[in-house]
């Protein structure tokens, strides 16, 4: 365990990737989106959607890419295993994951306890995703931000692997995987039944399956990170 933590400390030892650079590109877009709606019209509709607080969860997958693609030959240089450098990474998202979720979680909560910061904005907010009881918004936050950190740790581990002619294989693997279902379903006609399990689905079902596929995205980046060379 301890092997564990030294690798994510080692990540920590470059704050301004893990953990500063995010907070400040999402403190300056809160920023940038109050002074915008500040100006805004009052006829304009009461409830001012963004959508920019999906800067973190892409900066989330940036920062899974930069772990393994990046930092993974020194880390192993430094007498690492491949498994141990892996599993640590992983804890480290799961922590930074976690503790960003709280901070989402707590500054939605300001944003409904203050009418949207004063301009009825919704930059923490996100209709059916994460406008929900806190608990709710903690876990989908935390399921989300530890899925696009998994899916870049993948993407970079396939880059150490086989460089950037591995990175587009990698990438047209997963669409004709979604094109093959497509045409699976079409075949089956079975779109109908698949926009009524959508339709159907809660925020705390979707979730589920988001965490169901986090899971698949860390044993796929493991399995590959077994046979890595640098």
């Amino acid at each position: 365990m301890r092997t564990l933590v030294n690798v994510a400390r080692y990540h920590l030892t470059q704050p301004l990737i893990f953990v500063g650079m995010v907070w400040a590109i999402m403190a300056f877009s809160f920023a940038v989106n109050l002074a915008i709606f500040r100006l805004v019209p009052a006829t304009s509709p009461p409830a001012h959607y963004t959508g920019a607080v999906s800067i973190i969860y892409v900066f989330f997958f940036i920062m899974g890419v930069f772990a393994t693609g990046r930092s993974l030959p020194f880390g192993l240089a430094l007498g690492v295993s491949r498994r141990s450098y892996y599993t640590g990474t992983a804890l480290l998202a799961v922590a930074l994951a976690a503790a960003d979720a709280v901070a989402l979680t707590a500054l939605q909560a300001i944003e409904r306890a203050t009418n949207g910061w004063g301009e009825e904005l919704h930059f923490f907010r996100v209709p059916y995703l994460l406008d929900g009881p806190w608990y709710l918004t903690w876990l989908t936050s935390f399921v989300g931000l530890a899925l696009l950190f998994a899916y870049g740790m993948w993407f970079g581990i396939v880059y150490r692997r086989w460089s950037i002619p591995g990175n587009v294989t990698f990438i047209a693997a997963q669409v004709t995987v979604v094109l093959a279902a497509a045409l699976l379903i079409s075949w089956l006609h079975g779109w109908t039944g698949v926009g009524r399990f959508f339709t159907a689905l809660s925020a705390a079902g979707l979730t589920g399956l988001l965490a169901a596929l986090t899971a698949a995205l860390l044993v796929g980046g493991y399995a590959t990170v077994r046979r890595v060379t640098v």
